[in-house]
């Protein structure tokens, strides 16, 4: 028998983790556009509507039903808007381990939602589900990533040279041709190893509260 993580949503103060839907289709299109997250991230390009819905209401809950991860929308609590996703991935149910990835829209940058969204989750894997273990790997040239790890409390654990394939904007990208890749030019680079273990997350929220925090999971048992 195959494990799962179940059907879940997770609240902090701003934000609500829960699985996506249909009517996230638009806004999702709308975010895996952005340059930033072309860049860095390994999705179609262009990112259509069609994608993105085939994202929603297949690969995500695939994800899930498969064992391999989970998937989930974060979204604003007040507002209810999509700004931005976190996932795991390559899980790991007899080491207790999984990677986490995130994006966040290029208008919801700069206010550590991030770094809320998959510190929420990792409380989550590791109360919940007695996990060991969350990875991240951030490109060698992705300086926002590494902030959300540093700010984390994450650990740096080395490089896996030449691990990576990132996009970087071509010199003809106004006018894009399918021969050029649309304005993007494929490049190898570095993958940074980081790791978040239990033990790390009283760091974690002792960060996250001189920075003006939030609240964490609930039941979180810090301190011990």
């Amino acid at each position: 028998m195959t494990s799962t993580f179940p059907d879940i949503s997770i609240s902090t103060d701003r934000l609500v983790l829960r699985p996506f839907e249909e009517a996230d289709v638009p806004a999702l299109t709308e975010m895996m556009a952005d340059d930033q997250i072309s860049a860095w991230m390994s999705r179609p390009m262009p990112y259509t509507r069609a994608e993105a819905r085939e994202f929603c209401l297949r690969q995500a809950p695939a994800r899930r039903t498969t064992g391999r991860g989970i998937v989930l929308a974060v979204t604003e609590f007040l507002t209810q808007r999509l700004v931005g996703l976190v996932e795991l991935d390559g899980t790991d149910w007899r080491m207790l381990s999984s990677e986490v990835t995130y994006a966040t829209a290029s208008w919801a940058r700069g206010e550590g939602y991030a770094s809320e969204a998959v510190l929420a989750l990792a409380q989550w894997l590791f109360q919940d589900h007695k996990f060991e273990r969350l990875e991240l790997r951030t490109a060698a040239d992705n300086t926002a990533a590494q902030q959300v790890a540093q700010k984390l409390g994450c650990i740096s654990e080395g490089v896996l040279r030449n691990a990576w394939i990132a996009r970087t904007r071509t010199e003809d990208w106004g006018t894009p041709r399918p021969e050029s890749g649309g304005g993007w030019a494929e490049i190898r680079t570095d993958l940074i190893v980081w790791s978040l273990l239990p033990e790390d997350l009283d760091v974690s929220f002792e960060q996250m509260a001189e920075a003006g925090g939030y609240a964490p999971y609930p039941d979180w048992p810090q301190g011990v």
